[in-house]
């Protein structure tokens, strides 16, 4: 009698352990889930004010463009430093690239005979914004070549 109480205490235990282990599980995934959705509420959060600000870097762009003023570029230093304290990357093809449509907008086109042009990028007109894991926020508006053909 005594044998099947102590087999009967020892599967309750077990049976114990069991669900200890299942819910401790289910804990470290629903901490695990619950820090990923927060990155995610922190990273739209973070693209949505990033895109409110980026008219004001372009019109900084644009400004210093035409005046070459050193305070402007300090200006525009800054903000670009703030985006790097928050994980942001400027992304910057450079004319002769490749164009690469994951990162790039063709926003205008400039017809060539030259067919090792074709593709390539002309002028960089804005830009783009990534997150360092890769998302990007805004695309660089570029200017490709195209074949006449």
């Amino acid at each position: 009698m005594q044998d099947t109480k102590k087999r009967v205490k020892n599967k309750e235990v077990e049976e114990l352990k069991n669900q200890l282990a299942r819910a401790l599980a289910d804990y470290a995934n629903l901490e695990k889930r619950v820090a990923k959705e927060k990155e995610e509420v922190l990273q739209d959060l973070t693209r949505k004010l990033i895109i409110k600000f980026l008219p004001i870097y372009d019109m900084l762009l644009s400004a210093q463009r035409h005046l070459d003023d050193t305070g402007m570029a300090i200006t525009i230093n800054s903000f670009e430093q703030i985006l790097s304290d928050e994980g942001i990357e400027i992304i910057r093809p450079k004319p002769g690239d490749e164009f690469d449509e994951t990162i790039c907008e063709a926003v205008e086109v400039q017809e060539t005979d030259d067919k090792d042009k074709v593709g390539k990028i002309v002028e960089v007109i804005l830009p783009g914004f990534k997150f360092k894991n890769g998302s990007v926020i805004r695309h660089c508006k570029v200017k490709v070549f195209k074949s006449k053909d």
